[in-house]
């Protein structure tokens, strides 16, 4: 009587393909949340094991260092990233962003198990170390490779595949720099490539998913602290445009030299 009256009305007794999706974007972005959460601890406690000191005091702690202090610790981790990288996940060498396009372009989303595990390790190590790297790269190809990873467990055709890949980096760097928006957009634009609704929906869960989780462990605080800005005379602007050109030709030229150089080895 009861499966008669859904037949009737038309309810299906199963959830269709983009309730599913919704579900696995919820558990990929929770899951990123805690990458991004684990991430941060690891960095931090590879600061406190190479130069002492944690917390928001840390930079005025590696001001009073002496210079070797600060010398030898980047060399230190530059040894001990570059082995583990190479024996253990070759992929996870370079920012990880243009990596993780590769692997939604050319693999369909497929991200070997390991490499979030590995490039937590070596992306916190580089960075607590004092290597000249950021968090956005790394996060986004932890967050990849867990969307991944749950996407190979739920054996999900390819094109799934992809949106669980732009899930997981999307709630990474939501959860990071507790910026949801950034995340979705970061995510659909630059690792996805379209704005289908099929795609948007499950990444902005995802998305707001890595938030909450960040909030939790961390906080709810901006990541990056902006001053205070009035604008004096319009005869600024012209020296803004000539600061904004020479800041993106600095750019071109330090990315060219870590690549030609080596340096990104994390």
């Amino acid at each position: 009587m009861k499966n008669s009256l859904l037949h009737t009305l038309k309810i299906p007794l199963r959830p269709n393909e983009h309730v599913i999706m919704m579900i696995m974007a919820m558990i990929v972005g929770t899951l990123s949340g805690y990458g991004a959460v684990v991430f941060r601890l690891v960095i931090r406690f590879f600061q406190s094991l190479f130069f002492g000191g944690e917390g928001a005091t840390f930079l005025d702690h590696l001001l009073l260092l002496p210079w070797y202090a600060k010398l030898f610790p980047p060399i230190i981790g530059g040894l001990l990233v570059g082995p583990i990288v190479y024996f253990f996940a070759r992929e996870v060498q370079g920012p990880g962003v243009s990596e993780t396009i590769e692997a939604v372009a050319m693999r369909g989303g497929l991200i070997r198990k390991r490499v979030f595990a590995i490039k937590i390790l070596t992306a916190g190590l580089s960075i607590g170390s004092g290597g000249s790297a950021g968090r956005e790269g790394p996060i986004v190809q932890i967050g990849s490779a867990i969307g991944s990873f749950v996407g190979q467990i739920a054996k999900v055709p390819a094109a799934r595949m992809r949106t669980l890949v732009g899930c997981g980096a999307a709630a990474g760097i939501a959860a990071t720099f507790n910026a949801p928006i950034a995340g979705v957009m970061f995510s659909m634009e630059i690792i996805i490539g379209n704005y289908g609704i099929a795609t948007f929906s499950p990444i902005i869960i995802s998305s707001v998913m890595g938030t909450v989780i960040s909030r939790l462990y961390l906080g709810n605080y901006p990541a990056f602290l902006i001053p205070s800005y009035t604008l004096v005379s319009p005869m600024e602007l012209p020296f803004y445009m000539l600061l904004g050109i020479a800041a993106g030709l600095a750019g071109v030229l330090f990315t060219a030299t870590l690549y030609k150089t080596g340096i990104f080895s994390h």
